[in-house]
């Protein structure tokens, strides 16, 4: 699967942001935009590369929650957890 971003992407983020996967434009709703952006400019991946990711790691925790497990995340230095749900 390949996913680029449609001219419109360039520049800052904001509203009628698209992304085009497989010949298919996407429109973003803003706060994925902005999102979206914000993750490019602080990991310096791609938008691709970024898409990828989130539906790959969607899939797994996805495939998690149906297997009826719990997702947790832990901070390292103090211990102190907190359950992670999707709605």
């Amino acid at each position: 699967m390949t996913a680029i971003l449609a001219p419109a992407w360039r520049g800052s983020p904001g509203a009628g942001k698209r992304i085009s996967v497989a010949s298919i434009t996407i429109p973003l709703i803003p706060a994925a935009a902005e999102d979206l952006w914000r993750l490019c400019g602080r990991t310096r991946l791609s938008a691709t590369d970024l898409t990828n990711r989130a539906i790959t790691s969607y899939e797994f925790f996805d495939a998690q929650l149906r297997a009826g497990r719990e997702l947790i995340v832990r901070a390292p230095g103090t211990g102190e957890t907190q359950l992670v749900r999707f709605g």
